[in-house]
């Protein structure tokens, strides 16, 4: 099955030294996820970050999915 490109997680070592983040900004695939994993709901992480949209928080799942499964799949360009 082909992997889709996600197109909202990038790297940049300029930025979070290199951690993938969503769109380029400073809020990393990891502290998404681990809001996530502490009991936060998607709308409570919406209202924190105000600049982030549903589909960054769904794109930050996969992305945290294929990396636990070792699976390289291609990201945007920052």
């Amino acid at each position: 099955m082909p992997v889709k490109p996600l197109t909202r997680i990038t790297l940049d070592p300029e930025v979070m030294g290199g951690k993938p983040c969503i769109r380029g900004l400073r809020v990393t695939v990891g502290t998404v996820v681990g809001l996530l994993a502490a009991g936060r709901t998607m709308d409570a992480i919406l209202q924190a970050y105000p600049y982030l949209e549903p589909e960054d928080i769904y794109e930050a799942l996969s992305y945290a999915a294929w990396r636990a499964d070792e699976i390289e799949v291609p990201l945007a360009s920052a």
